[in-house]
């Protein structure tokens, strides 16, 4: 069977075109992880959704991919907290390392190959460093601190398609972020402040840390090599981390850093940025602490929009999410249940129909993570198996085919099975409605079947029983 030709919109380039790594089949992928000084909200982890979906398409299409996301647990913010909590450092952000590792397994996401701490790798990033002030690229300055002189990189701000006519000969920035208006040669190497307690490393400028845009230029050499095929992460970080990247790594090699950049939009909610203030920035664990499964969330934080275009999160797009995978759930189940009745397939004629529905998903698939097209193709075939099933016009092949299909599908999607933890209250009543239907006191069980809606649970009468469904 052949297969469409992958392509992905690269941010460098600003046009979809196609993959093309360097050593195929494998695939370099290298994502800019988590700073770890606190939970992660639902923004974050539409990133890690939206690369989780990545790495299982590139997957999927035959390429073997080398995962690399390194986790950020030295920078302004986890050594404010560190100091605030009372806590080393290694252990503040050790907590936070732990909730994201939770976090990512309740939205089903795959963890990459090699999740290293940057703080392991504080020497590989001290030789960068001295590799840039051999080449002129760098230079300790007046404070102590090591800078990138970005005047000796006349391709800075490439990848943002920045102006740099109107910069001012000498300005530095020692902060991590910053805005473009305030561009300058950035900092490489903090010196120790007394703000920093107990956290440094002796270098050949002496005591201080590394600073934040190193870490992922010396990770993803030391783990990738000098050129990667995909650099991924939040549309936050083209400016000044991924530009600042592109600087540092170019400037040290002579070599084109990064194949293609694949960059996640914002995620709005209820068409509003995320912020402390309008008390809008959820947690995974928030939005599961309002009844909703991680599968639900994946879902929403999948299907809302293309991953180069914002999100908008609602509530009421978690509904929908969670009405959509009962729609799938119910279809899934009602094949199942017809295969027990069909007869043998014949495994030629299963991998014809098989490939044939296959070919509906991956040609939107292959099309820049085409996830909606996905979706409506899937949605289609749902509502034209649904008659034939309930009429019962399959064949054994065609059945078979379905859950194929379904079962290659949700490698790529993720999604997983619907998993329902009843209560003991609800198994209790749930038994007592079976024993009155059993008696065919169908007056106590509608009432019992009316105490179970109250506490939020639906059930469905069927041939075979009782069936238990989430409100």
């Amino acid at each position: 069977m052949s297969r469409p030709t992958f392509q992905l919109y690269n941010s460098m380039t600003r046009a979809v075109t196609e993959l093309k790594p360097l050593d195929p089949p494998r695939i370099s992928l290298y994502v800019c992880g988590p700073t770890i000084y606190n939970y992660g909200h639902i923004g974050n982890f539409r990133t890690y959704v939206a690369v989780d979906l990545l790495r299982r398409a590139l997957k999927h299409f035959g390429y073997q991919v080398d995962h690399v996301m390194q986790y950020t647990d030295v920078d302004d913010k986890t050594i404010r907290g560190s100091r605030e909590k009372n806590l080393p450092l290694k252990e503040f952000t050790a907590i936070y390392r732990q909730a994201f590792l939770e976090d990512a397994k309740t939205l089903n996401i795959e963890i990459p190959e090699r999740t290293p701490n940057a703080t392991d790798h504080v020497p590989a990033m001290i030789a960068l460093i001295q590799k840039l002030i051999d080449k002129k690229s760098a230079y300790v300055s007046d404070d102590g601190s090591v800078y990138f002189r970005i005047a000796s990189f006349p391709r800075y701000g490439c990848l943002c398609h920045l102006d740099l006519g109107s910069l001012m000969t000498g300005a530095r920035v020692n902060q991590d972020e910053y805005e473009k208006e305030g561009v300058g040669d950035f900092v490489l190497w903090k010196k120790w402040v007394p703000a920093d307690g107990d956290v440094g490393w002796d270098s050949p400028w002496g005591r201080g840390r590394p600073g934040w845009h190193i870490e992922c230029s010396a990770l993803s050499m030391e783990y990738l090599g000098e050129q990667i095929d995909i650099h991924g992460g939040g549309t936050d970080l083209r400016f000044p981390h991924h530009e600042n990247e592109i600087a540092q790594s170019e400037s040290a090699t002579g070599l084109t850093f990064v194949g293609h950049w694949f960059h996640v939009e914002h995620l709005l909610v209820d068409g509003q940025k995320m912020s402390k203030s309008l008390g809008n920035m959820y947690t995974v664990r928030e939005v599961i602490e309002r009844g909703y499964t991680g599968r639900e969330l994946r879902y929403a934080l999948l299907s809302g929009a293309n991953y180069a275009k914002n999100l908008n999160f609602t509530w009421q797009g978690m509904d929908d999410a969670k009405t959509a995978l009962s729609r799938i759930d119910e279809w899934r189940k009602l094949v199942k249940a017809n295969v027990a009745e069909a007869g043998q397939p014949d495994p030629i004629e299963v991998t014809t129909q098989l490939n044939k529905i296959i070919a509906l998903v991956e040609d939107p698939l292959a099309n820049d993570l085409n996830i909606n097209g996905m979706l409506g193709q899937l949605f289609q075939i749902i509502r034209n198996s649904n008659g034939v099933l309930a009429s019962k016009q399959f064949t054994p092949e065609a059945l078979a085919a379905l859950l194929k299909f379904w079962d290659i599908l949700d490698t790529i999607l993720g999604l997983g099975d619907a998993t329902v933890t009843i209560p003991a209250d609800v198994q209790a009543l749930l038994d007592q409605r079976a024993a009155a239907r059993q008696a065919k006191d169908f007056v106590r069980s509608d009432e019992l079947r009316k105490a179970i809606e109250a506490l939020g649970w639906k059930v469905k009468d069927t041939a075979k029983g009782q069936e238990l469904l989430a409100g």
